[in-house]
């Protein structure tokens, strides 16, 4: 915390409790309490309580393990931000603040010792509990999974086996909710089992609160974050398999043609991306699609879709035995297959000489940080890229733009920030490299400041409050009234043109975004500048503050901008959120990827 404040233990305020957390935890946090306050009191030291921080969140440490028949509790201490720090409750020393976590420590073992028996009691009610709660829950049973995203799925699944959730491979077709989920790529998950509070967390969208102010995040509908269809199943299923003890393993293979005349990558799987740049940094020659085609393969008819990478073997300056085993090698592991080509003639569509094929450069990212950047979002964007695709990305302090060579890459991430220390000669230096062909991405905040300086034509609106203005109101309620128009985060539909470039690989033109900012930016002039809108009834779950339920709706999630040769692309919030938002992290990589295509 800010050295101006003192110690905090939990309980939190009690109206921002998760609804799955028992009452019965919330008493005992209490109790446990008592015992830091007493020793706390011992030595003097200030702290408090019941305010400030919730329990709501279960992506917090100190809140997951009350879904889980524990107690989680938070402290939080002042910083001395060094050896010695003035405050306004004085001096503040390093080993002060050392103190007050030793302090709690001794009292949270004391609290174990002296509510040894009530902790078991309810530790073993807990469970008991929920498989009361579960067999009353009207969800019986969820599916899920993504015949056309291996790699998404298997990564959902991971996930849940880590909470020992159990899951069933679907052994025969399910349909469910308009969906079909076929066995070999779709999963079970029966709600009636120990993990029910997990399960119910991961996939239930909240709309509903005791409070209007929160710490955290207000909605995590996993599913959603992940982009993947799912069902709830309301009657009775059988599971009628053998519940998976590990992830199913990810495989690729090359279909078709042994004499091939190209090769086609989809674009549809989650590690496409990761593909194509180690293909092109082999110095493989790549196109991409702008239209669909269809191609005989094996006497069979397959589809590509907007997106397909094509790898044209006459193009290349290496032997098709290299190429082939280039590509074998880039798909391992990745659950993207390749297609071996037999010839250059579609089935239907365009053929593989057509100029709707467009030459693609191999990315070369910078990415600015350091003062005036949001360190979170730098680093979401660095962890996908880097470790998750294996896209390199120089990060360069905002400072130091002016002394670079900006023309080593094609690819510039303006990532959420103030960026207030970009100073003129930097901003003219910025303009003159996207005039020349550069791709700009921006997220969130960086949006505004680009809208600010005369870089892109993006307008912004404001939320309404229509508060009456004789009302008048408690003093004490200012700061919580300011609060509760806060966005901490919730999630929203928006429609994606699948024949955008930063549409391509998506199956389904809705899209759930996390948003957490105030920035509601309208859709530009032009045709074809807005290709990812928020819909007329947008939210899907979370808090949503009044004022902003009509400034959300048919706003632009995504907006371009032309600059001379180059391009702007404005992303007005965080499709990387906490490096699980899965879902829309794909549009970030066609904006990497396929930037230049964009006119």
């Amino acid at each position: 915390m800010g050295s101006n404040s003192s110690f905090f233990f939990q309980p939190g305020v009690p109206s921002r409790v998760n609804p799955n957390t028992p009452s019965k935890n919330q008493e005992l946090t209490a109790a446990i309490g008592n015992y830091h306050a007493q020793f706390l009191d011992s030595i003097g030291s200030l702290y408090f309580t019941k305010e400030g921080y919730d329990d709501f969140y279960y992506g917090k440490g100190s809140t997951y393990p009350d879904i889980n028949g524990a107690v989680g509790i938070l402290f939080e201490q002042a910083s001395s931000r060094g050896h010695l720090q003035e405050t306004e409750n004085g001096l503040l020393s390093f080993p002060f603040t050392i103190r007050n976590q030793f302090t709690t420590t001794l009292s949270t073992l004391a609290a174990a010792k002296g509510l040894r028996k009530q902790m078991l009691d309810y530790q073993r009610s807990f469970f008991k509990d929920v498989i009361k709660e579960a067999e009353a829950y009207p969800v019986k049973a969820f599916v899920f999974g993504d015949p056309q995203d291996k790699a998404r799925t298997q990564i959902f699944v991971e996930m849940l086996l880590r909470h020992q959730v159990d899951i069933y491979p679907v052994k025969t077709e399910i349909n469910a909710e308009g969906k079909s989920f076929k066995p070999g790529t779709s999963f079970l998950i029966p709600t009636a089992q120990k993990q029910f509070k997990i399960i119910k967390t991961v996939f239930e969208k909240t709309f509903n609160y005791k409070d209007s102010l929160f710490y955290d995040v207000t909605a995590w509908t996993m599913p959603l974050a992940f982009g993947l269809p799912y069902a709830e199943i309301k009657t009775p299923i059988s599971t009628n398999s053998q519940k998976l003890t590990q992830p199913v393993e990810l495989t690729a293979a090359v279909m078709g043609s042994g004499n091939p005349y190209a090769y086609a990558i989809k674009w549809n799987e989650y590690y496409s991306p990761k593909v194509l740049y180690k293909l092109q940094d082999k110095g493989i020659k790549t196109k991409v699609a702008s239209k669909q085609f269809k191609m005989m393969i094996g006497g069979k008819e397959e589809f590509f879709d907007y997106g397909t990478i094509i790898v044209p073997l006459s193009i290349q300056s290496m032997d098709a035995q290299t190429v082939a085993g280039m590509i074998s090698e880039a798909i391992q592991h990745s659950g993207v297959d390749a297609y071996a080509l037999a010839t250059g003639f579609s089935a239907d569509g365009i053929d593989l000489g057509s100029n709707s094929f467009v030459h693609l450069k191999k990315p070369s990212v910078m990415m600015f940080g350091g003062n005036g950047t949001s360190a979170t979002d730098v680093g979401e964007i660095w962890h996908m890229m880097d470790t998750r695709f294996n896209v390199p990305v120089s990060i360069v302090d905002v400072d130091r733009f002016n002394s670079i060579n900006a023309d080593r890459y094609n690819v510039i991430i303006m990532a959420s920030g103030s960026y207030n220390n970009l100073n003129k000669n930097a901003q003219d230096k910025l303009k003159e490299w996207i005039s020349g062909g550069g791709t700009l991405i921006a997220t969130e905040d960086a949006t505004k400041w680009l809208s600010s300086n005369g870089f892109t034509k993006v307008l912004f609106k404001s939320g309404d409050d229509k508060r009456d203005s004789t009302l008048q109101l408690p003093y004490f309620l200012r700061s919580d009234e300011t609060r509760a128009k806060d966005m901490t985060g919730s999630l929203f539909e928006a429609k994606v043109d699948l024949t955008h470039p930063l549409g391509f690989g998506y199956n389904n033109p809705s899209v759930t975004i996390f948003k957490s900012n105030t920035l509601f930016m309208d859709k530009n002039n032009g045709a074809y500048d807005s290709p990812v809108m928020y819909t007329e009834q947008p939210l899907q779950s979370g808090y949503l503050y009044r004022g902003y339920k009509n400034a959300v709706k048919n706003t632009a999630a995504v907006n371009v901008d032309n600059m001379g040769r180059g391009r702007i692309i404005s992303m007005v919030d965080n499709l990387n959120f906490r490096a699980f938002w899965l879902g829309t992290s794909k549009m970030f990589m066609n904006a990497v990827c396929f930037g230049p295509l964009i006119r």
